[in-house]
């Protein structure tokens, strides 16, 4: 019984007991031979027969296809049958990734759409701002066409066109106030441009040619 460090006892009348009592109350401090790690007690709760740990998979396995087959048809119940479910589940993908390419395509032709609308609103302005300069210089055109002068000029008068007969002197009195009566006012009109009252076709002088041709 020497060759054990346990020997300290004085009788070693039973050491198989001795033994077995010693490794039980210290075995989270024995080690597996050749290597570091330390021997894990059988009071852990851990199943350490293969059939347990492959129920416990199995069961993890049945939870997720549960899910699965909630996720996929919501308030109907599930399919027991898991290749059903694995099908299901690669049609909902397969659909899915086509909408999501039909979604893709969508948003893309209507950013190139708004692109367009965009640059035809730029063109718009641009016109609509050369549309109101025309306007504006049209309207100062009129102004200065419509604008009357400050002042009318007095009417002046005009002798009658024809020569006077010469008169008596009794009646050169009479015949003078007379030719005064005789005297009709003429009224000058200032110089504006008469053209601009006319009509166009009266105007255009482009086919004066063709209607008036030179005399040879």
């Amino acid at each position: 019984c020497g060759a054990f460090p346990w020997d300290a006892s004085p009788s070693c009348s039973n050491p198989s007991v001795e033994v077995s009592s010693y490794v039980n109350t210290t075995s989270y401090v024995l080690k597996e031979p050749g290597s570091n790690k330390r021997v894990r007690s059988g009071s852990c709760g851990r199943p350490t027969s293969k059939a347990s740990r492959e129920k416990i998979r199995r069961d993890k396995m049945n939870d997720r296809f549960l899910e699965l087959g909630t996720t996929l048809e919501p308030g109907k119940p599930v399919k027991s049958d898991k290749a059903a479910i694995l099908s299901d589940a690669t049609r909902m993908v397969i659909q899915l990734r086509a909408e999501a390419k039909q979604l893709k395509d969508t948003n893309e032709s209507l950013e190139d759409k708004i692109k367009e609308l965009k640059a035809e609103k730029d063109e718009l302005r641009d016109e609509k701002q050369k549309l109101k300069v025309e306007k504006e210089t049209l309207e100062q055109q009129v102004k200065i066409l419509t604008a009357t002068p400050a002042y009318m000029p007095h009417p002046t008068l005009m002798p009658a066109p024809y020569p006077q007969a010469p008169l008596a002197p009794f009646h050169h009195a009479q015949g003078q106030a007379a030719g005064q009566k005789l005297m009709m006012p003429f009224v000058g009109y200032p110089g504006y441009p008469m053209w601009q009252f006319m009509p166009p076709s009266e105007v255009d002088t482009s086919k004066d040619s063709e209607a008036c041709p030179p005399v040879a």
